[in-house]
């Protein structure tokens, strides 16, 4: 399991290179590391250079972060890099060098010959003043937004900073960009298409969200504006995207302020034309803060989450048949159930590895998570591996030369046909063998599926019995209701009676009362009369 091969890597120690060649395919293993660890942290960039893990920037407790991490993929170490500012490059207050990046997050990391470039990102220490300007950020990378009656009254955005990082000299500084200079934003999505980078939706300072595709010339740093056509997908940010055969912008997830997405929007760079194509495969919930990243025509995407909970399946697309599997699961609460981790590409000795880094889900996260993905044939149908494809192709080569050549005898024809047809032959043997295997194979699942059937059949025989049973059960209780409803207009009844009982007894104790009264009155006059008469006897 995952933790027999950590403490296997561990066994080895630092010094051993080869610690990748004993990685099970298809799972997640955290690796051991030496050295100082960085900041847990999440919406970093990370990027792989030279057998090397770089990762710049980040968030933890609402501070951002302006460190850079190397971790060597060899050794197993971390090492903090530190770099210096251009001066000609970082137009600040001053114009003087000063050591490490500004405080950034939800920026991209792209490797581009000997450097990183960092595109985009929220910068914690930007002004909040009425002219928007902050020493830290170059003039140029700021645009009047609307203009009053004075400049004091003049609202700024910031436009989109490009910087570098070169990693010969660990010198840092500003790119010099021109064209249509995007606004700035974080949370977008950054590809690299040949020696053009895409970038696709986002969020800006005023969390304004995107979803416009803009384009950097590399060769020459300018900025342009791709126009597209049909339905662009909705504005987002904390998606992700990924480029297939050169031409194709895959967009997936994301979310606005109030919905998170588990689409996929498709870009035809050539016609640029969006559509939105069918997944086939299994059902994903939706998701943001993912990270994604391809391998030959595999697009695996890791983490994110609905921030409720975090999304525990490692997905693989494959991008030429778009079918969508789930390649592995991690629990709960596991650090690659996060959001805002990342995930990069490396090879090592010809072993072509995933590379997993921080992340947030309640916890933030600092550990280094590899994962060997399955060799590519294992990934296609068994008929694809089949030698018998390459024979039947060798049988048309040979018989489209036996057509083009015109010298051969007769003899020579004739022995060609028989090793053409012999080919052939043998082709079609095996192609009959991959078939019956694969009707076997057929045969199998569709006895596993009746088996399946059958058992929900059994389920669903039981379960219309038990319906019976409940309706049966709900007759007799509408039978009881109903008995106990004349039960109650019977009581209703004797209320109403009892209320007129009620009033006649209030009439006879009135009616006692007063006999009551008449009889004390009575009784006190003849006492009186009684009393009168003695009297007159005694006189």
């Amino acid at each position: 399991g995952q933790d027999s091969v950590s403490s296997k890597i561990v066994g080895m120690g630092t010094e051993s290179h080869d610690w990748h060649l004993h990685l099970a395919y298809g799972q997640w293993v955290a690796l051991p590391a030496s050295g100082p660890r960085p900041s847990a942290r999440y919406k970093h960039a990370a990027a792989v250079a030279d057998e090397k893990l770089y990762i710049t920037g980040g968030t933890r407790n609402g501070r951002y972060l302006s460190d850079i991490q190397a971790f060597d993929l060899r050794n197993l170490t971390w090492s903090a890099i530190k770099v210096s500012t251009e001066p000609s490059a970082d137009k600040t207050e001053n114009n003087s060098s000063h050591e490490g990046l500004l405080p950034i997050s939800g920026h991209n990391m792209i490797k581009w010959g000997n450097k990183l470039l960092l595109l985009a990102g929220h910068l914690k220490n930007i002004s909040e003043s009425v002219t928007g300007l902050s020493l830290q950020e170059p003039f140029s990378s700021w645009v009047p937004f609307s203009f009053e009656s004075s400049w004091s009254s003049c609202v700024l955005i910031p436009l989109l900073v490009v910087r570098f990082i070169d990693l010969e000299s660990h010198l840092c500084g500003v790119v010099e960009t021109s064209g249509k200079v995007p606004v700035a934003r974080g949370g977008q999505s950054v590809s690299l298409v040949g020696s053009r980078l895409i970038m696709f939706g986002g969020e800006d300072r005023q969390r304004r969200l995107m979803n416009d595709v803009q384009v950097l010339d590399l060769e020459t740093f300018t900025w342009n504006v791709l126009e597209t056509m049909q339905t662009p997908p909705a504005p987002r940010f904390d998606h992700t995207t990924a480029v297939h055969a050169e031409r194709y912008l895959l967009v997936f997830g994301g979310c606005s302020h109030s919905i998170f997405f588990n689409d996929l929007h498709v870009l035809d760079l050539e016609t640029m034309e969006w559509s939105q194509p069918q997944i086939q495969g299994d059902m994903v919930t939706p998701r943001a803060g993912h990270a994604g990243i391809t391998i030959d025509e595999n697009w695996y995407i890791v983490g994110g989450g609905d921030n409720r909970s975090g999304s525990p399946e490692t997905l693989v697309l494959n991008m030429s048949k778009l079918v969508l599997s789930i390649l592995t699961s991690v629990k709960e609460r596991d650090p690659l159930a996060s959001e805002g981790l990342s995930i990069s590409s490396a090879s090592l000795d010809g072993e072509k590895l995933l590379i997993a880094f921080g992340g947030y889900n309640g916890k933030y996260n600092n550990e280094v998570f590899v994962m060997r993905p399955k060799p590519r044939d294992s990934l296609n149908p068994k008929i694809f591996q089949s030698p018998a494809a390459a024979a039947a192709a060798a049988s048309v080569t040979a018989a489209y030369a036996l057509t083009k050549s015109g010298k051969l005898d007769y003899a020579e024809k004739e022995d060609s046909f028989k090793v053409d047809l012999s080919v052939e032959t043998n082709a079609l043997r095996e192609g009959n063998k991959m078939l019956e295997s694969s009707v076997a194979e057929t045969a199998a699942e569709n006895s596993v599926l009746k088996a399946k059937l059958d058992e929900k059949n059994s389920t669903y025989a039981e379960l219309s019995k038990e319906l019976h049973s409940v309706q049966g059960q709900l007759v007799a209780e509408r039978s009881r209701c109903a008995t106990l409803e004349a039960h109650i207009a019977e009581i209703q009844k004797m209320l109403v009676s009892m209320q007129s009982i009620d009033e006649e007894v209030k009439v006879l104790r009135r009616q006692k009362s007063e006999f009551d009264h008449d009889m004390e009155v009575t009784a006190v006059a003849q006492r009186q009369s009684s009393g009168g008469v003695w009297r007159w006897i005694a006189g």
